[in-house]
């Protein structure tokens, strides 16, 4: 069965508008675990616009699932990630100008720094994820850096408006999954994900896990957060 994580950026993302306390992400993440998640995804930016340094260290301790941390690869983040270490890092890259992630990471273009990131990350037994765009190149080259996962970015997929640029996507998605699962990479999939477009990704066998934050904290808003996740992981759990 396909894993849910759920990213609790934006828990933190409305706490910052009001610069204080609440709501917490923290808490955020426990009534997620409570309600049957399998893991718990955040984001802790060289800008720290949601996710503090306070509220990674806290998910540390009390998270029972699975914590995955996302993070660019630089030298700060390595450091706090060695500290910490988390189950998971997902490498990711960073715009300081960027609503959100936009793209997925290029690995080709600067393997060998991201190799070094990896065999640190590695030396304190953290698993790598690399969120890539679904390019058989970018795939490749997680694999030559020694990644154990990619995360396959969905945003091109979710950002369709027509039918047959929908149909591209999955496709694109589909084959790409088929393609790192051969080449012996874990696979999982997260952006723009809802509970609409999310059917369809679940049909992708070689998909082990999916990451949604900013679809299930929205409902959130209006249904409460352990009755949102439950939607999540009726629909995963269903197939369909």
């Amino acid at each position: 069965m396909v894993r849910l994580g759920v990213n609790v950026d934006h828990v933190a993302t409305v706490r910052e508008a009001r610069k204080g306390e609440l709501p917490d992400p923290v808490a955020a993440a426990i009534v997620s675990e409570m309600a049957g998640v399998d893991g718990i995804v955040c984001h802790l930016r060289e800008d720290r616009r949601h996710i503090r340094d306070k509220d990674l260290y806290l998910l540390k301790e009390v998270v029972k699932t699975h914590l995955n941390l996302e993070m660019a690869a630089t030298d700060e983040m390595v450091k706090i990630a060695t500290e910490v270490v988390p189950d998971m890092v997902t490498l990711v890259p960073e715009k300081r100008e960027e609503v959100t992630t936009e793209g997925g990471l290029d690995v080709q273009s600067n393997p060998d720094w991201i190799e070094e990131v990896i065999n640190q990350l590695h030396n304190h037994n953290i698993v790598v994820s690399l969120f890539v765009d679904p390019d058989v190149q970018q795939i490749k080259a997680a694999v030559r850096c020694g990644a154990d996962y990619v995360e396959l970015h969905t945003g091109m997929y979710a950002n369709a408006e027509d039918l047959s640029s929908i149909a591209d996507e999955l496709e694109k998605l589909r084959s790409m999954a088929m393609a790192a699962s051969k080449l012996g990479l874990g696979v999982s999939a997260g952006h723009g994900l809802n509970y609409h477009n999310v059917r369809d990704i679940l049909d992708i066998e070689q998909i082990e896990e999916l990451n949604i934050g900013h679809a299930i904290v929205a409902k959130a808003v209006m249904v409460g957060m352990e009755t949102a996740v439950r939607e999540m992981l009726e629909i995963i759990r269903r197939g369909k």
